[in-house]
């Protein structure tokens, strides 16, 4: 059984969800026209069930949300970026080819081995 530990964040939840969150959490500033998201859509699926309960991850269409975008400084798609306590700590740009890089970098940036199911 797969559920959906994929959030989506949006301007007016973008503070609770992301900002004042109790974990970690990986934001992939996407768009419906980028066919590299569409390649890292799946990728980032698993690894939010991976991360369930340690690392919060989701999606932010950037056209509905150019102000964050541009408060980023997200000048390319797809970008993940790497939120602790409240401030952007890191971020991955393009496709990096599958799970492993991404999960490497999520793992390094939060000090956290993770377990898999």
């Amino acid at each position: 059984m797969v559920m959906n530990n994929l959030q989506h964040f949006d301007g007016p939840t973008f503070e609770a969800d992301v900002l004042n969150a109790a974990v970690p959490v990986v934001v992939d500033f996407t768009a419906e026209w980028c066919p590299p998201c569409h390649m890292l859509s799946p990728v980032v699926e698993r690894l939010a069930e991976e991360f369930a309960g340690k690392v919060k991850i989701g999606k932010l269409d950037v056209d509905a949300n150019q102000e964050i975008a541009i408060r980023y400084g997200v000048m390319g798609i797809p970008t993940l970026g790497l939120f602790l306590a409240g401030k952007l700590v890191d971020r991955m740009v393009g496709y990096p080819g599958g799970p492993a890089p991404i999960r490497e970098w999520i793992e390094k940036a939060t000090n956290k081995t993770i377990v898999r199911n």
